[in-house]
């Protein structure tokens, strides 16, 4: 029996899948990436767990979620604008720096017993606005480490990062809420902002892909808006992320929840729940990674098969089912969300890419304050299966929905060349949603109107 061996030049999917890493920035920020990402889920499972222990509001805990999350909305174009125009690693030393402090804080405050839910709303609101100004600069840097031939892959791998702390993180802060109290996770989180400061701080700067600086000038985010909205491998996958965000990736308000509420457990049982999730997101992550192209059947196939998964949690009939479907959710729902950042990374134009991954973090991470306080608003009014089943109804249609939008704009485009804003359906060279994206294509080109160019902000 003769064994084939691979063909010539191509690399192994070992190999294949950790790339980036060959390459010393991109390996310096992913291993302190592990470390501060646990750190981050060990406070998201405590803070949560805490207001929920303090209140018994599953409205207080949509509050609170939506306060860290709602400064995106307001100062996220600004940090996009503030990533186009100065030094991405600068930045980031800096709002790790803040960030690091405000946990520092709520620890001292829970572990002197004088935390009360408006204090953790306060710092959560500002923990909110650390994130808002440094997270695009902190999407569009993955660009700058690893160039346009590698972005898939470290996109892939940085979901391989949050999905594998996602597993040690929420474990180990279960154990330290069950044994010694939700203090100790807060302290975690914030020493693990130190691993990430260093790794920038030791980084090579000539060895970084950078993109010539943005001017300061009037109408800069509107010129992103435009660019988003003339470009449909841009402008599909933000509002398909929109739909999922706000209606039913609001797992932060919904696990502990269903943990208390429906499945009857403790803080121990949340994070296994938690963990659950993150194993599978770990493996859809290593997938993501593991492919050398973004395409349109990861999206709109991730997209379905999260509804899917999602329904089936809300007919979960036990603890242990709940723990199983997780693992199919968290995998589902990490390929749509790597998918949707890898395309709008290699589909942005250079000078626009922080606005445009401004744009990706406004939608992914500010639909959370109103996803937040919606989930807590369906949960009192029809429970808690009720609210996730409703979230998997609305993935599934954001899916189907884009299919069929997508199959419309072809045969307008055949049909009337002159149709505006045609998505081509084939492997036309810049198309993100045709079968495979090219990689390092900066998308569909249009000349913007005059007034991109000018006009007052």
């Amino acid at each position: 029996m003769t064994v084939s061996s691979p063909a010539p030049g191509r690399p192994g999917l070992l190999r294949r899948t950790f790339r980036s890493l060959a390459i010393r920035n991109y390996r310096l920020f992913f291993f302190s990436q592990v470390v501060s990402m646990s750190g981050t889920w060990m406070q998201s499972v405590a803070q949560n767990w805490l207001v929920l222990t303090l209140t018994d509001s599953a409205l207080a805990l949509g509050i609170t979620v939506g306060l860290q999350f709602g400064p995106v909305l307001v100062l996220g174009s600004w940090g996009g604008t503030l990533a186009d125009r100065v030094d991405k690693r600068r930045l980031l030393m800096a709002t790790q720096s803040g960030a690091a402090v405000l946990a520092l804080a709520l620890g001292i405050l829970a572990a002197a017993g004088v935390v009360s839910v408006w204090m953790i709303w306060v710092l959560a609101g500002l923990t909110g606005a650390v994130t808002a100004i440094g997270f695009p600069s902190q999407q569009s840097f993955v660009y700058e480490m690893v160039g346009p031939d590698d972005v898939a892959n470290a996109v892939g791998l940085n979901s391989v990062v949050i999905n594998s702390s996602r597993i040690i993180g929420p474990a180990v802060g279960g154990v330290l809420i069950a044994g010694v109290g939700v203090a100790p996770c807060f302290f975690f989180n914030a020493a693990s902002f130190l691993a990430v400061i260093g790794a920038l701080a030791v980084m090579r700067p000539a060895e970084l892909h950078r993109s010539a600086p943005a001017p300061r000038e009037p109408g800069q985010v509107r010129a992103g808006l435009r660019h988003v909205w003339q470009t449909p491998s841009l402008l599909v996958p933000l509002v398909m992320l929109a739909v999922i965000s706000v209606l039913a990736y609001n797992y932060s308000v919904i696990l502990p929840l269903l943990t208390k509420t429906v499945f009857g457990r403790g803080g121990g049982s949340y994070g296994a729940l938690s963990a659950a999730m993150g194993v599978g997101a770990l493996g859809g992550a290593l997938l993501m990674a593991s492919r050398a192209r973004p395409s349109r059947r990861l999206l709109l196939g991730g997209a379905f098969v999260f509804g899917v998964a999602t329904i089936s949690l809300a007919l979960a009939p036990g603890y242990y089912a709940g723990l199983a479907v997780l693992v199919f959710l968290g995998a589902a729902g990490v390929l749509f969300i790597s998918t949707t950042n890898a395309m709008l990374q290699l589909n942005a134009e250079d000078a626009m890419r922080g606005r445009v991954m401004a744009l990706w973090s406004i939608v992914f991470l500010g639909s959370t304050p109103i996803g937040g306080p919606v989930t807590g608003l369906l949960v009192r009014g029809l429970g808690v299966r009720w609210a996730i089943g409703i979230g998997g109804i609305a993935a599934m249609v954001a899916a189907v929905g884009a299919e069929l939008a997508l199959r419309h704009r072809r045969l307008v485009e055949q049909g009337c060349c002159e149709a505006p804003a045609c998505l081509p359906d084939g492997p036309t060279p810049g198309d993100g949603l045709s079968e495979a994206v090219e990689v390092g294509a900066a998308g569909p080109r249009r000349d913007p109107p005059p007034a991109a160019a000018g006009g007052a902000r």
